[in-house]
């Protein structure tokens, strides 16, 4: 799921594409071995008569779990994440609360509200420029932030401004947006290029998400990748643990 699709910007929600596939194949790979590998080996040992090293028991029972429960492991997952989306699309609340917490995870939430803010600037620009009075673009404008948070907050400043409050007035009681942005838009009111103004605005954010989710993803690949490494070699480890003992004692 891309953060800002419609404005050409780079990168998944949670994770860059290429980490989260990444992610996916690391769960399906170590399942695999899990489930199919490793009791090829536990049965290889059953064969040697003698004591297992305690890491290769523990992964041996770990494996059993998955070959007894693969069914609910698999299940909860697919029925959390499913369960998850539907109570998310249908309660408000949860949705609100949600959105409320993802902006304020570190890095994340950095990178979700400047998007949020790209989104906004970007569609109320073409609105505004295509001729849409701005009332009546702010209600368009709400629903392509892509967070709930400042969904409201736009509807909100649509209110006022339909009362005769100045946008960036409007803005600054939201408290959602920086100050960069608000001087932006109260610039171009006085000047009548709000228009232009807001697009500045969007190509800034556009290029801040852009810059943000390729350090992520320049940040993120070698942890994921020390993972991967450690999580896989401790199960090839643990497997081949009894056979080196076995030619030690040979």
């Amino acid at each position: 799921m891309s953060i800002l699709a419609s404005c050409g910007l780079k990168g998944d929600l949670y994770l860059p594409e290429g980490q989260a596939n990444t992610v996916k194949v690391a769960f399906i790979v170590t399942a695999i071995l899990m489930i199919f590998v490793i009791p090829q080996f536990q049965a290889l040992f059953t064969g040697f008569g003698a004591d297992l090293p305690g890491l290769t028991k523990m992964v041996i029972s770990i494996s059993q779990f998955f070959q007894d429960f693969w069914w609910l492991i698999f299940g909860s997952i697919i029925g959390s994440v499913m369960g998850f989306m539907a109570a998310r699309k249908r309660s408000r609340k949860i949705q609100h609360f949600m959105d409320r917490m993802l902006l304020k995870l570190p890095v994340i939430g950095d990178v979700l509200t400047k998007g949020a803010i790209a989104r906004f600037a970007r569609t109320f620009s073409v609105m505004f420029k295509a001729g849409v009075p701005m009332v009546e673009a702010m209600t368009s404008v709400a629903g392509a932030t892509g967070n709930i948070v400042y969904n409201e907050a736009t509807i909100e400043m649509r209110d006022d401004v339909s009362t005769g409050t100045q946008l960036n007035k409007a803005m600054t009681d939201t408290e959602l947006f920086p100050n960069m942005v608000v001087q932006m838009v109260s610039i171009g009111e006085e000047s009548g290029s709000l228009d232009a103004m807001l697009a500045k605005v969007a190509d800034f954010f556009e290029r801040e998400v852009d810059d943000a989710v390729d350090n992520m993803t320049a940040l993120m690949e070698p942890f994921i990748m020390a993972f991967l490494g450690v999580l896989i070699g401790t199960l090839v480890i643990a497997m081949y643990l009894p056979i080196f003992k076995l030619g030690a004692v040979v």
